[in-house]
């Protein structure tokens, strides 16, 4: 599988959500705090200037948010881009 990173924050519903939707098809994920000032900026420009929380990479493929990913799950896309 391709390494999952996903910027969160502790209070974020969505966060929770998409950790939730990884979780439940086993995928391991890297959880990068996005409540650090420094840390934010770096996501924001990685992903193209979103702001808003969680915002999800597999690989170098900037998903986006928890809707995104979802969205990908309800098509089958999730899985054939979560493999190598």
């Amino acid at each position: 599988m391709k390494k999952v990173e996903i910027y969160t924050t502790q209070w974020c519903p969505y966060c929770d959500a998409a950790k939730s939707l990884l979780q439940k098809k086993g995928v391991d994920y890297e959880e990068v705090d996005a409540d650090d000032a420094d840390t934010r900026m770096a996501m924001v420009q990685r992903a193209h200037g979103r702001r808003t929380v969680p915002q999800i990479f597999v690989g170098e493929t900037h998903v986006g948010g928890y809707d995104d990913m979802a969205a990908l799950e309800r098509r089958g896309q999730l899985d054939p881009l979560l493999q190598d």
